[in-house]
């Protein structure tokens, strides 16, 4: 079984490369080699090779700065996506592709569940569900795996940009009314892994599956359980979106409902605090 990997440096790609990066079959590619936008350059890397599954961990997750660059957050995210497809059917290869919770408003005050219509508000949601609606109308078999408040020990995330700014201050305000769940990029492939080696899975064109750790916080709560567990004393302010403008909307509640991804592969779902330990004692 051979694997190709995009993305390679940032955090989901980081947590495979972390298990495989030895494993002759599995090959990880970065944006300088691999540019998922240029059609050219992945063609002429394929070059007559063959991949069974290819891992799409590229993407344009900036969200503010999307709104600014409308069209380059639709060049990776959809465009960038479409390149992949034919790579996809050139190869008769499978595809994973990872999309997030900001396809949603946020308004449902429940979980979201994939057959929930999406409504994004944001460039970078629209984006992303502009590359998962490519999926879907193609005809390769393909999963959309949408997760969300993505970190890792790997790259740039939420918990290093807390743990960084409490070095030089003695307060932080942190936003309590968007609600999701946090999730650990080492167990999202994990449960990639767990897809890949299911042998009783009917692979579709473009099924969505939801996935995410379980339980529900907000981002004060969030930032609250990274200084616990470090020991870490900080005042903590709790604050209203209105009261910390940004250019992109976000959504207030946008939990993931996981019973799907859970029944289909019989998989277990670590709570966002027991993940959240494990990572942070990596760190240590």
């Amino acid at each position: 079984m051979k694997v190709l990997v995009t993305g390679k440096g940032g955090q989901l790609a980081s947590e495979f490369e972390h298990i495989y990066g030895n494993n002759p079959n599995w090959t990880f590619v970065s944006i300088d080699e691999f540019d998922i936008t240029n059609k050219k350059q992945i063609l002429n890397f394929i070059n007559f090779k063959h991949y069974n599954y290819i891992i799409n961990c590229a993407a344009y997750t900036l969200v503010d700065d999307s709104e600014d660059n409308v069209e380059l957050a639709y060049k990776v995210n959809d465009i960038g996506v479409g390149n992949l497809i034919e790579i996809c059917e050139l190869m008769n290869s499978k595809f994973i592709h990872f999309s997030t919770d900001y396809v949603f408003f946020g308004d449902k005050g429940k979980p979201y569940t994939e057959t929930d219509k999406p409504n994004p508000t944001s460039v970078y949601g629209k984006s992303k569900l502009a590359g998962e609606n490519r999926l879907l109308n193609s005809n390769i078999s393909s999963i959309v795996i949408r997760t969300s408040w993505v970190y890792s020990t790997f790259g740039n995330n939420f918990v290093k940009t807390m743990l960084r700014l409490a070095k030089n201050r003695d307060s932080l305000s942190v936003v309590n009314d968007q609600i999701g769940s946090p999730t650990y990029a080492a167990d999202i492939a994990d449960v990639v892994l767990q897809i890949i080696n299911c042998k009783n899975y009917n692979w579709k064109n473009g099924e969505i599956f939801h996935y995410s750790n379980e339980g529900e916080c907000s981002w004060y709560d969030f930032a609250q359980e990274i200084f616990k567990i470090l020991k870490i004393k900080i005042q903590l302010n709790k604050i209203r979106t209105v009261d910390y403008p940004t250019k992109a909307y976000r959504p207030s509640y946008t939990y993931l409902a996981k019973q799907k991804i859970k029944s289909q592969f019989n998989i277990e779902v670590y709570n966002w605090k027991h993940s959240l330990n494990i990572m942070l004692k990596k760190m240590i």
